[in-house]
């Protein structure tokens, strides 16, 4: 029966946004979703069948003209036209006369990506991984975006010639290993200009590991085409991290999206945000968690929401958070659980907070409690010997071979069949014709 009514809700929608009827074919088509974005409060009001007060609409175009609205067709059709203002979804994609209203901590750029920007498009703030700025649109705008001050700004879409400068600060860093690319949303970039980007970085030797974060399986997930993945699949180690924030969207849709990059062996890892009113509750965040895991995505952060200019609306108190967190830690899988954070204000990067289970300690005992109370205590050891560090490398006695192990240490009858060793025979240990030939 869902499936049903959400069906006719696509088809409402659809042929609302077009001249003619169209097909459900033409529906899955991210080109013809973007075309029919809706970024229009009559558009949106029709398209849902309700009216707002008049005062009420002033007030949205108001906030509209500091911060747009745009909405995918498909994200739109998800909403709960009966209870619509509670709604998770109209609540993250509709806008909010509060976003109007600045407290004294908000800020433009709240984690100083501008200060920390090296050149055009790059934030390099921990040792060996910058965050690249590739894109500055978004198939949707998000309420609780951290950069609002950018997306959807025409003057600041990187060019080929940026995008050029950053990746030539990458290639002149050594220490780079890992480059994440964002935006905006990096899969807004046609597959031929993200597949020029990919093939540049995965020219540079000491990139590792690349990263792209998308919110495009969660809000357009027709993106993520078949030509798309094979694209991707080129580029490995490739990983991406989506950005649900609520059970209901993970649709068929989304699910089909996320079984095409799981099947084509991309690690996919989860990034939510907490908003106040949208999934602030121990049973929205761990039916969260287990959906994204049952389709094999990793729930990586669980964000605080930054101090970006008129999110205080969104913002929870951090003991919410760590509510969340003594609701999943033990209560579900290990790998459910997200790390909860607050990326520190002014550029100091991610903080992790956890519920506090240690009690005390002493020199030789640590007190801690479980999940569920309970109080225990670990021994600590007695004869620890510290290996002291004094930064010589080269006479430290632990074994700092970091490099690949060779397989080459074989034994038994595996030694004698293969041609690489000369082995012909192999003799026990204590063989006494072995000990008169070696006259002991």
């Amino acid at each position: 029966m869902t499936k049903n009514i959400f069906c006719t809700s696509q088809r409402k929608i659809a042929d609302h946004l077009s001249d003619e009827k169209v097909a459900l074919s033409k529906w899955s088509s991210w080109h013809w979703q973007l075309k029919n974005a809706i970024t229009e409060v009559e558009t949106f009001e029709e398209l849902l069948d309700i009216n707002l007060e008049p005062l009420e609409r002033r007030k949205v175009e108001m906030t509209m003209k500091k911060f747009p609205m745009s909405i995918t067709p498909y994200y739109l059709s998800l909403i709960d036209r009966k209870d619509f203002r509670n709604d998770p979804v109209f609540r993250q994609a509709f806008p909010n006369s509060k976003e109007l209203h600045i407290e004294k901590c908000d800020m433009a750029d709240p984690l100083a990506e501008d200060k920390d920007s090296p050149a055009p498009g790059i934030t390099h703030r921990y040792p060996d991984r910058v965050l690249f700025h590739i894109s500055n649109v978004c198939s949707m705008y998000c309420r609780h975006c951290t950069r609002k001050r950018k997306v959807g700004d025409a003057d600041s879409i990187p060019n080929r010639a940026q995008l050029r400068e950053g990746i030539e600060y990458i290639r002149n860093t050594p220490e780079v290993r890992d480059v994440l690319l964002s935006g905006g949303d990096p899969l807004m970039l046609s597959d031929i200009q993200l597949d020029w980007i990919l093939s540049e970085l995965r020219a540079i030797d000491h990139v590792q590991v690349i990263r792209i974060g998308s919110r495009m399986p969660v809000v357009l997930p027709y993106r993520i085409t078949d030509e798309l993945v094979e694209m991707l699949k080129k580029h490995h180690p490739l990983w991406i991290n989506t950005h649900f924030n609520h059970p209901r969207e993970i649709t068929s849709s989304s699910r089909q999206a996320l079984k095409k990059m799981a099947d084509a062996g991309i690690p996919l890892g989860n990034q939510s945000v907490l908003l106040a009113g949208v999934n602030d509750c121990q049973r929205i965040i761990k039916s969260l968690v287990s959906k994204l895991v049952e389709n094999r995505v990793r729930p990586y952060y669980l964000y605080q929401c930054d101090l970006s200019e008129g999110l205080s609306h969104f913002r929870t108190p951090i003991g919410k958070g760590i509510e969340i967190m003594e609701g999943l830690i033990g209560h579900t899988s290990g790998f459910s659980v997200p790390t909860y954070v607050v990326d520190a204000p002014g550029g100091g990067g991610k903080i992790p907070l956890t519920p506090n289970y240690l009690i005390s300690l002493s020199t030789n005992k640590v007190v801690l409690r479980n999940y569920e109370g309970v109080i225990t205590t670990y021994k600590e050891p007695d004869s620890y010997k510290e290996n002291f560090c004094d930064r010589k490398c080269d006479e430290c006695n632990l074994q700092l071979k970091l490099e690949d192990g060779e397989e080459t240490a074989i034994t038994g009858i595996e030694k004698l069949l293969s041609d690489y060793d000369k082995t012909i025979s192999l003799t026990p240990q204590n063989n006494s014709r072995m000990d008169r030939r070696n006259g002991s």
